[in-house]
């Protein structure tokens, strides 16, 4: 057997990250089908936990439309605490707790299905991101990032280069990925639906990148590697799948790798999403199941049966050479 942990080497945790007294401004880039979505759900479930969700897009048109709307929503009792939704120019954006990066350029079309769409966006996308962490650590931002656009995983590590090399302090964990929830969730959608994975939603794990180098876990317990494998390459499938019926998945990954997910994070509870792992020169952000603490981010200690484990160092190793 073995532990998750063995992957960890000279782990940094940031004074910055805590579960936070107060309520947080939370400020979501780029307003398109995943940002949007994003801001219902921490919209309709954050009132708890935040107090402003701020919003900036290119379009300063669908930026007026959203606070417009979102102004004009009101409960019916004291129950209904809503965070409020303001409008942000670029050069403030980072003036918050909670930094959420959904900016995306080249998605392909939905006709588009064949391999990996979410690395065909990498070259792009790696450009905004470094742009965007740029400014966030020069404004002195003193918050986190979380990073939802594709691919989450690499554009993680290229924000920490980035960060890095204005400010070599600054912690990995203020870096976090969001994209290994949907594929949790897609893979409780398949343990619902066929007999082989039922005991996935109980008793399973996701671990790995959102895409390719996936590893589902239809048992922690009782692990089986053929049927693990199955379920990985049906869940790895879906998006293709999607885009075959004529429509692009962006409602799932928005709600459960997104909302719930960064939710969970500044509440400290369990949650999927990508953090990093290995030495701080060669290392790379995997996703698994973590929560966020009063000392920093703690994973989640499993005894793996050496197969999965196997697939885990695997996939996370491929991680440590793509950039």
């Amino acid at each position: 057997m073995a532990r998750i942990t063995d992957l960890v080497q000279n782990r940094v945790l940031p004074d910055q990250l805590r579960k936070p007294a107060d309520k947080q401004q939370v400020n979501i880039f780029a307003m398109g089908d995943v940002g949007s979505t994003l801001l219902s759900g921490l919209f309709l479930l954050g009132g708890e936990w935040i107090h402003t969700i701020g919003i900036w897009d290119i379009n300063p048109m669908q930026v007026e439309r959203l606070e417009t709307e979102y102004g004009q929503i009101a409960g019916y009792s004291s129950r209904c605490d809503f965070p409020g939704v303001v409008g942000l120019k670029r050069e403030d954006f980072f003036q918050g707790d909670v930094a959420v990066f959904c900016a995306s350029a080249g998605v392909p079309p939905i006709d588009h299905t064949e391999g990996d769409v979410r690395m065909m966006q990498w070259e792009r996308n790696r450009v905004l991101v470094a742009e965007w962490v740029r400014q966030g650590v020069e404004s002195d931002f003193p918050g986190w990032m979380a990073i939802v656009s594709d691919p989450v995983d690499l554009l993680c590590k290229e924000a920490l280069l980035t960060a890095r090399g204005i400010d070599p302090s600054w912690a990995p964990d203020r870096i976090r990925g969001y994209g290994l929830g949907v594929m949790h969730g897609r893979g409780c959608y398949y343990s619902r639906r066929d007999k082989r994975f039922a005991s996935y939603e109980e008793e399973g794990r996701a671990f790995g990148p959102h895409g390719k180098g996936l590893v589902l876990a239809n048992s922690i317990t009782n692990y089986d590697d053929e049927i693990s494998k199955d379920l990985t390459r049906k869940v790895v499938g879906a998006n293709i799948e999607a885009r075959e019926k004529g429509y692009k998945p962006f409602i799932a990954p928005a709600i459960a790798s997104g909302a719930l997910s960064i939710l969970a994070t500044i509440t400290g509870d369990w949650h999927y999403s990508a953090v990093y792992m290995g030495d701080e020169e060669k290392g790379a952000y995997l996703g698994l199941r973590n929560r966020l603490t009063e000392e920093g981010t703690e994973l989640e200690l499993l005894e793996l049966p050496e197969m999965l484990y196997s697939r885990i160092e695997e996939s996370f190793h491929e991680l440590c050479q793509l950039r």
